[in-house]
């Protein structure tokens, strides 16, 4: 039963298949989040007034100094019992997952903005320039060539982290592996090999790719 068996293989990776989509979609979601908050929240800290700057501060560094786990079980939880109990695990989940990320892009986006040259700030003020056209036209610009690839190298980490979820029954790689060896008793050594394997082949290429535009973009004049 605990020996590997190629029949065993070929029955559990459709299972396993099924999960990896399932950690697709929650990256997707999750990292737009990730994205899309930590931009926000960076900029907030900036040019927000300091009552914004402080809560934003508190908040995002109580989430990042805790576990992403304790974080999911909590806010399941609570939803479950105080707000909808209808809500999906997925739904919770990714959420979850792109808030406690967004923690970290904003970090990124933060730096990112702060690399800027302080001359070109003064130079903006003395021009008068609109706060929109300075953060769309000359802020946001830099700031992004600088903080793609940090910001692609915590979505790749979040990646990784998405069977965290199986705990509120996202059924993702490895759960799904669970579930099979629960219902057949057999199937372990092969569904988390299977899982190994996508996780590897999804996030590597990912991971060189980000590491090659890290490196081109350091060797970049901006």
């Amino acid at each position: 039963m605990n020996e590997w068996n190629n029949e065993t293989l070929v029955e559990v990776f459709p299972a396993i298949w099924q999960g990896f989509l399932v950690v697709l979609q929650v990256t997707l979601v999750a990292g737009l989040i990730a994205v899309v908050l930590g931009l926000s929240v960076a900029i907030g800290e900036r040019i927000g007034p300091p009552w914004v700057k402080r809560v934003l501060s508190l908040v995002f560094q109580f989430i990042r100094n805790t576990p992403l786990l304790v974080q999911v079980l909590f806010v399941w939880t609570a939803t479950s019992l105080y707000i909808n109990p209808e809500w999906s695990a997925f739904a919770v989940g990714s959420a979850v997952l792109g808030v406690h990320y967004a923690s970290y892009t904003s970090e990124s986006y933060r730096a990112g903005i702060e690399a800027i040259p302080l001359g070109q700030w003064e130079a903006a003020t003395a021009l008068s320039l609109p706060t929109h056209r300075v953060w769309g036209a000359i802020v946001l610009p830099q700031m992004m060539r600088r903080s793609t690839a940090a910001v692609a190298n915590w979505v790749i980490a979040m990646f990784k982290e998405v069977p965290t979820l199986f705990v509120i029954g996202v059924l993702e790689m490895i759960a799904q592996a669970q579930k099979y060896q629960g219902q057949h008793y057999d199937g372990a050594v092969e569904g988390y090999t299977i899982a190994g394997i996508l996780f590897l082949a999804a996030s590597y290429p990912v991971a060189v790719a980000a590491r090659r535009l890290e490196n081109r973009l350091a060797k970049s004049h901006f």
